[in-house]
């Protein structure tokens, strides 16, 4: 008899096992890293959650300290969204109050021509119109832009909790060959960088101001005409509830 034989006959074949562990430690991987993304999300939320709160006085932030727990009990995470969301509530019934604010200013100063505004989901946008602050194709800021420039400047100075982004505009017209900038997105960016120095200049801090050319992009109507193509021509001031102390 060949014992040889019987033993392979009645043998038990392991070789899956390697197989199985490298499945297993796989898995582990996988859900450690899905727990590690998920804990992260926990502490993007909950910074976010205390700025805001901070923002408006509120209570202490949130100690994010070892992996973002507080040193107290952990809150129930629907009542963090509960207050998250009446926070963003508060935000959005103060930025109102300041457009409202803004938009009496600008009737009882009777510049409803120089200066419109726009309220949208916390964001507040103030509209001038190009031609009120510059001459055509020049970048340098018009004799005529000092009383405009002026009542913005006190609108900022009366609210300093808003951050102002200042955004030029120009229509679709093609740059003359011989022009000194290059395009329409140079020459709406350099516009809006006299005005920011404008502004630096008047005493507004810095860090409150940001500039960008967005040339012919966004139109507000289409450039199939020359009324609307001086329309789309402006220089828009974006005003956003500023996280932080006043300046």
């Amino acid at each position: 008899m060949d014992f040889d034989d019987d033993e392979d006959v009645g043998g038990v074949d392991e070789s899956w096992m390697g197989t199985f562990s490298d499945l297993s430690l796989l898995l582990l991987v996988f859900f450690i890293l899905l727990f590690s993304l998920s804990s992260i999300e926990t502490i993007k939320f909950k910074s976010v959650f205390g700025s805001m709160r901070n923002a408006f006085g509120g209570a202490d932030t949130i100690d994010l300290n070892s992996g973002g727990q507080s040193e107290g009990k952990e809150e129930n995470e629907a009542e963090a969204m509960q207050e998250f969301m009446r926070i963003r509530e508060e935000m959005l019934q103060a930025q109102e109050m300041v457009y409202n604010a803004i938009r009496s200013f600008i009737t009882t100063k009777g510049v409803e021509g120089e200066i419109s505004a726009v309220y949208d989901e916390g964001i507040i946008t103030l509209t001038v119109p190009d031609g009120v602050l510059f001459e055509p194709g020049s970048a340098d800021l018009s004799p005529a832009a000092g009383p405009v420039l002026e009542d913005l400047l006190n609108l900022f100075r009366e609210h300093r909790d808003q951050s102002i982004n200042i955004k030029g505009y120009t229509d679709n017209s093609p740059i003359p060959p011989d022009a000194r900038f290059r395009d329409n997105w140079e020459l709406s960016a350099l516009r809006a960088v006299s005005v920011l120095h404008w502004f630096v200049d008047a005493g507004i801090p810095f860090v409150r101001l940001t500039a960008t050319g967005m040339g012919d992009l966004n139109p507000l109507f289409p450039n199939d005409t020359p009324q609307n193509q001086a329309r789309n021509r402006r220089v828009e001031f974006t005003l956003e509830r500023k996280v932080g102390g006043r300046l």
